[in-house]
């Protein structure tokens, strides 16, 4: 029997507001800049299988009240931007929005993983005292999230470890300079752009 229940609908239902809301921002600035502050949006309700795992894991009973409300993430967004800018262009959205209250918030991205792991991660409770975790990255550090997790998912590293794990924080480290040097990019295409449009200013 599915965990949730009869809160599967709930659930379901949280989760496309927060993606309308999060596209409602899209459109906002598309009309406005003519720019997608995002590259794509994913969202999900967590498995049946995966969320009872996790309440093991936490020693927890597994019943609906636990997976609603004594883990925060069974619903699950993850917002990918193409410049570091935006990243924190939609958290701030996010915090401004009053159908949700903001729970917890790790900034991966000035506080690094030392693993070179790099993301925005905030929980937010929703309507009805639903939670959603929601992760804000950019286009580079979802690549290297990626690459990463398929590189060591399931699998067992009993040679060369330390120098396994210094290659991927050098990855992560080469990527995140190229995310600034690309937003240096891009606000000087902006300020030059605005330069066009008005001379006088």
């Amino acid at each position: 029997m599915d965990i949730y229940g009869e809160n599967r609908t709930l659930l379901d239902a949280q989760a496309q507001a927060l993606v309308r809301d999060i596209s409602a921002f899209r459109e906002t600035l598309r009309s406005r800049y003519g720019d997608d502050p995002v590259e794509h949006l994913e969202c999900r309700i967590k498995s049946d299988e995966s969320m009872r795992e996790k309440l093991r894991r936490k020693g927890l009973t597994e019943t609906a009240e636990n997976a609603l409300y004594g883990v925060h993430d069974a619903i699950g967004v993850r917002v990918v931007c193409s410049f570091l800018r935006d990243v924190y262009a939609v958290r701030d959205y996010l915090v401004g929005l009053p159908a949700y209250e903001v729970v917890e918030e790790k900034d991966y991205i000035r506080h690094v993983k030392p693993n070179g792991y790099r993301s925005y991660h905030m929980i937010l409770r929703c309507g009805g005292d639903l939670y959603a975790e929601v992760q804000i990255r950019t286009i580079s550090m979802d690549t290297w999230a990626a690459l990463e997790h398929h590189l060591k998912y399931k699998k067992t590293i009993n040679e060369n470890t330390a120098l396994i794990v210094s290659e991927l924080k050098r990855c992560a480290d080469e990527l995140a300079s190229t995310d600034l040097s690309m937003q240096t990019i891009r606000d000087m295409i902006m300020e030059s752009e605005e330069l066009y449009e008005d001379p006088a200013g």
